[in-house]
């Protein structure tokens, strides 16, 4: 075991890591540790925009987007969270702008920006250009950016260490660190610090068609709430409308906002029955159920199970030329294939790649992708976690980004407020921790700190075991896929339940084949179906309680929301014998009363 002394350690190197990372670091020594090199998170594989009411291509106002916001999330959203975020976005879109990221320029030399879903104006109800963009590798840009400046600000890195444990100084109830194993020596490594701040991102793998990369496991998540920390509103995951059919690859939304249109089997755009104002800019609850309702009454294509994604110039511009569609200077908004490519270079060139399909000659198949959580570890404002209904603050632990729950997107998640929580609370909460670390010592280490890491990975290398964890990883993202996805019924929640309990069961006998140290990747997957039990069975457990459809949730015996009954987040703790305990808190209103949501 080797131990290593920091003030504040960030576990995760994503967007919301390094923000993070950069704040804090103004309050002391920090570290940052990644089971990936920081430029491989997955925050890189974000593509259409950052959202920010700037206004520079057409009038908008973060009143505007923070409503936008709160509609698009069910009204499930806490208010205060989601102006506080709308009204940071301009200033952060700034910051990261004198960083050095390079957005796309307007001929003034302004930040360019895209329409996305369920961005609208107001007063219109017509879509907005609130999406800033790096063509349509955002994400990539902002993660190069701000791992450019972490190391500029001396920040040290961990690269390719596997955080297991969170480390708890109980007669405190304090942090204390983290436990981490390094992937290229198999060694265990105690990082001993007064602050640690989970930015570990999403759980997309745990179904089996997602737009998520392979790392998206879920293991900070699941290894705080092993420590007692509850988890908000876990039985909402988002959809996203356009995967590539069967490889779920995303095609970004900004394919949408640049014209491309959604088609069905008899050549409808069908998206003008379902949102008749904004169509296919509709918020993404709502287009991928529209796509699973297309392809269960027969109008799939070919009656498979997915509908087309028109990025055709022609077919852009017939649309535009019916709706009288303008650009900002008030001329006939038209598109041509170069302007395509210089928008959409990476998302045509994944079609060209994988597909072989080329998206400016033909159409794409496209089915909804497991993408994004909204629910997570619950924290306030300022990123630091909240363990009750009383919103009680857990001293020195931090969550921000995908991993955590604001909660600014509810049930349902706007395109490109992503990347905008990563910013606003990566910074928020790295102010804080360094607010927290000039302000106090470490506690002492708990004694014996590797022991349950290590029982682990004994069991998993030396088991008498004879399951596959593998086999196990599969049954479970399949019946995750089947019985979790876009539409939820009692009966199929409750098959889902039990299928994961016996998966658990069976995983307590699993065994990797290699039994050695040195870059194993076999055991890490091992050791991350773990992570993967325990969030699906949180989700279908949170999910089978909620007696309503809401946003990204939606159940068929219970088709209506249900405000009276259900505007309210869901906590589930775990209990000492491994039971799920759920408690609820209520949703802060300060403005927009539930209505029903109108696209």
């Amino acid at each position: 075991m080797q131990k290593h002394e920091y003030d504040g350690i960030i576990v995760g190197a994503g967007g919301a890591g390094l923000m993070a990372a950069l704040h804090a670091s103004r309050g002391g020594r920090v570290a940052v540790l990644s089971k990936l090199y920081p430029t491989r998170s997955h925050t890189g594989a974000a593509q259409g925009g950052i959202s920010a009411a700037l206004g520079n291509m057409e009038p908008d106002k973060p009143e505007w987007h923070a409503f936008d916001t709160v509609k698009g999330s069910d009204y499930l959203a806490d208010q205060d969270a989601v102006e506080l975020m709308c009204s940071l976005a301009p200033e952060i879109i700034i910051e990261l702008e004198h960083l050095g990221l390079p957005f796309d320029r307007t001929p003034e030399g302004k930040i360019a920006q895209r329409r996305f879903g369920g961005h609208t104006n107001n007063e219109t109800g017509k879509p907005v250009m609130r999406a800033c963009h790096a063509a349509d590798r955002t994400g990539h840009m902002i993660l190069q950016t701000l791992y450019q400046q972490c190391i500029k600000q001396g920040v040290e890195f961990f690269d390719e260490f596997q955080v297991m444990d969170l480390l708890l100084d109980e007669k405190e109830r304090r942090v204390a660190g983290v436990v981490a194993y390094e992937i290229a020596t198999g060694e265990l490594h105690v990082f001993h610090a007064q602050a640690v701040l989970f930015a570990t991102g999403g759980w997309g793998r745990v179904w089996e068609v997602t737009s998520n990369a392979t790392s998206l496991t879920g293991d900070g998540t699941a290894l705080v709430w092993r420590r007692g920390i509850p988890l908000e509103d876990m039985e909402f995951f988002q959809f996203h409308p356009t995967g590539i059919y069967k490889l779920g690859i995303l095609l970004t939304e900004g394919m949408r906002g640049e014209g491309a249109v959604l088609l069905n089997d008899q050549g409808e755009r069908f998206m003008e029955r379902y949102a008749p104002t904004v169509k296919d800019l509709a918020s993404r609850d709502v287009v991928s159920r529209a796509i699973y309702l297309e392809i269960r009454e027969g109008r799939g294509i070919g009656g498979k199970n997915y509908v087309y994604l028109d990025l055709r110039p022609e077919t852009i511009n017939k649309y535009f030329e019916k709706e009288g569609a303008k650009w900002p200077d008030g001329s006939p908004r038209r598109v041509t294939k170069e302007y395509l490519l210089e928008k959409l270079g990476d998302t045509i060139g994944f079609c060209r790649t994988y597909l072989g399909i080329d998206p400016l000659e033909e159409p794409v198949p496209v089915q909804p992708t497991a993408h994004y959580a909204m629910g997570g570890i619950p924290t306030n404002v300022h990123a630091e976690v909240v363990v009750d209904v009383q919103n009680t603050v857990f001293p020195g632990l931090y969550a921000a980004g995908e991993c955590a729950c604001v909660s600014v997107h509810g049930a349902n998640r706007l395109g490109t407020n992503s990347l905008l929580d990563l910013v606003v609370f990566g910074k928020l909460g790295g102010q804080r921790m360094a607010q927290f670390i000039r302000q106090n010592d470490p506690p002492p280490l708990p004694p014996n700190p590797t022991a349950r890491v290590e029982e682990e990975l004994e069991r998993l290398r030396n088991g008498r075991g004879k399951e596959n964890p593998a086999e196990i990883r599969e049954e479970l993202r399949r019946v995750m896929m089947a019985n979790v996805g876009v539409f939820r019924t009692r009966e199929l929640l409750e098959g889902a339940r039990e299928k994961i309990r016996e998966l658990r069961e069976r995983y307590r006998r699993a065994r990797v084949m290699d039994p050695g140290r040195i870059f194993n990747q076999d055991l890490l997957e091992a050791w991350e179906v773990g992570n993967m039990l325990d969030i699906a069975e949180v989700t279908t457990v949170a999910a089978l309680a909620r007696t309503e459809s809401r946003g990204a949730h939606s159940r068929e015996d219970f088709p209506e929301r249900d405000d009276e009954n259900w505007l309210k987040h869901s906590l589930a703790y775990r209990r000492d014998d491994g039971a799920i305990e759920l408690d609820y808190k209520p949703v802060v209103i300060t403005k927009w009363q539930p209505k029903a949501r109108v696209y």
